[in-house]
This record gives structure tokens, C-alpha cells and sequence, in this order.
């Protein structure tokens, strides 16, 4: 649904084309067809949140996601396996990759789907924020990765923001005796959705200059203090903190995210706001163009 991944399909599909296959295209990363959101606000991406509301109240509802895929289903296939299969099509380690591991920690956020129903399931536990949709209260321990964690696996399309949306909907039906769900319920999803669909058809989404929703801002350059500011090296405890956590790990809260965004654009450093993407591009692991 971003331009880049747009630009790499309309390639594929023509390469396709050419050797006389058929491409089939299905929604998956959004909730939404976010061109038809587009075309239903008369061609324009909606750029304010109760506009893009306002919008999905009359769209068709969300689509049910696809049957897990589950040993017996495969079990229906035959298709044969070479005894090197694994050798040839595998997923490499960090080792064949030309990592050393030598000392690092264990991983914090274990990759793959079952790693993400996981996790799915241990937020969905949470049946009194579902049904009431209260904002988890804020303690020190708030700014550790948790282990119900889940924007990694979004963003990775680990797991399925539909299965998420209805599994929400799910829950908040039974404990709520069958009433319907209010939009707030899926509020950080559909923000998501908000920005997807805000940056689909703005190629310089994540520029400043050429961006037609982006104020011209004439930031200083100072790369001695970006690298003090990426690395955790600026002399403020409480940033140089954030940024040692979002090296080693992959992850900050989004407080915390907000305060070293804050720090190196209008707060302090007055440096822009692309330097910083590029940084949180590189070490975050939910990084997402369009969010």
C-alpha cells in the first residue's frame, strides 16, 4: 500500500504479465481498500482522523480473515520435498548472514506468527480493558518491552491486523453481552489505517521538501550532535537511556519515542525530523513508513 512496495508490485506484475501468469492481488495489510477510501473522499486522502472516520462508517465492513492454515489442511497437499530443501530454501542464521553472535542476549521479541498468537492471545486476556477500553496505567515498568506486546508483529505482517480487529470483536461481544463494539475499540488500528491511508499516494510521505502536507521548517544541520543523539551520548540521563534501550532492543515506548523526537527536533537540537526517521528506521523493529 506504499508507494515503494506499489512501485515493486506493478514491476512483478508485468514480469508476470509477460511470461503468461496470472497475478492475483488480495488486501492484507490494511483493514481497508485504502483506494477505494480515497475515491469515496472524492479522489483526496482524507488528512484528519474524524474525516477518515467519517469515511470507513460507509464502507462495507471489514473482511473476515482467511482459515489458518493447520497441519490436517496440509496434510491434503503432497506436494514432494527434496531431502537439501531446507538447505536450499531455509532461513539463514544471523551466523550465514555474517553476524557475530558471540554475547548477545537473548532475543526480546521472538519472530514469526505462532510467536504473535502468542502474544495475541495474552492481550486478549485483558477482558476488562477490552470491554471498558481503559488506557493502561503508566509505571516504570511500562517502558519494558512486554510480552503482549504486538506492533512488531503488525508491522511485519506476522500477524493479521483482521484476525486482531476480529478477536477484539469477539471478546468485546461476549463480555459485553453481544452489544456492538464502539469505533474506539480498534483506536490504535485504525490510526494505523489512518496513516496508511494518509501516505499511500504521497511518494515524499517521509520527506519534508515536495511534500504538499509537510510545514518547510529550516532545521539546523548538525551531524556531531545527531550522532550524540543517536547513539546515547547527549549528557541527558533520560534520553541517552531511551536510546540505549532502543539500540540494544528494538524497541521504546511510545512516551518515550515522543520524548527523544521531541529532544532532537523543537525541543533542543533543532535538527529535522527526517534524521530521526532514518535512525528509527535503522534500530526500530516496528518502524512503519506511512506511521
Amino acid at each position: 500500500s506504499e508507494p515503494f512496495g506499489k512501485e515493486r508490485d506493478a514491476a512483478i506484475k508485468k514480469l508476470a504479465s509477460e511470461a503468461g501468469v496470472e497475478v492475483t492481488v488480495r488486501i492484507s495489510h490494511t483493514l481497508y481498500d485504502l483506494d477505494k477510501i480515497i475515491e469515496l473522499n472524492g479522489g483526496q486522502s482524507p488528512l484528519t482522523y474524524k474525516r477518515f472516520q467519517t469515511l470507513i462508517s460507509r464502507m462495507d465492513a471489514v473482511e473476515v480473515p482467511a482459515e489458518s492454515i493447520t497441519a490436517e489442511i496440509m496434510g491434503k497437499y503432497t506436494t514432494p520435498l527434496s531431502e537439501d530443501h531446507d538447505d536450499k530454501f531455509g532461513v539463514p542464521s544471523l551466523e550465514e548472514l555474517g553476524f557475530d553472535t558471540e554475547g548477545l542476549s537473548s532475543a526480546v521479541w521472538p519472530g514469526g506468527e505462532t510467536e504473535a498468537l502468542t502474544r495475541l492471545e495474552r492481550h486478549l486476556e485483558r477482558k476488562a480493558w477490552v470491554a471498558n477500553f481503559e488506557r493502561p496505567r503508566m509505571n516504570a515498568n511500562s517502558l519494558l518491552a512486554s510480552p503482549t506486546g504486538l506492533s512488531p508483529y503488525l508491522r511485519f505482517g506476522c500477524l493479521s491486523c483482521r484476525l486482531f480487529y476480529f478477536k477484539l470483536t469477539d471478546l468485546y461481544r461476549k463480555v459485553k453481552k453481544n452489544s456492538s463494539p464502539p469505533l474506539s475499540l480498534y483506536g490504535q488500528l485504525l490510526w494505523r489505517e489512518f496513516f496508511y491511508t494518509a501516505a499511500t499516494n504521497n511518494p515524499c510521505f517521509d520527506k519534508m521538501e515536495s511534500n504538499p502536507i509537510c510545514v518547510q521548517i529550516p532545521w539546523d544541520r548538525n551531524p556531531e550532535a545527531l550522532a550524540k543523539w543517536a547513539e546515547g551520548r547527549t549528557g541527558f540521563p533520560w534520553i541517552d537511556a531511551i536510546m540505549t534501550q532502543l539500540r540494544q532492543e528494538g524497541w521504546i515506548h511510545h512516551l518515550a519515542r515522543h520524548a527523544v523526537a521531541c529532544f532532537l527536533t523543537r525541543g533542543d537540537l533543532w535538527i529535522s525530523w527526517e534524521e530521526g526517521m532514518k535512525v528509527f528506521e535503522e534500530l526500530l523493529l516496528d518502524a512503519d513508513w506511512s506511521v
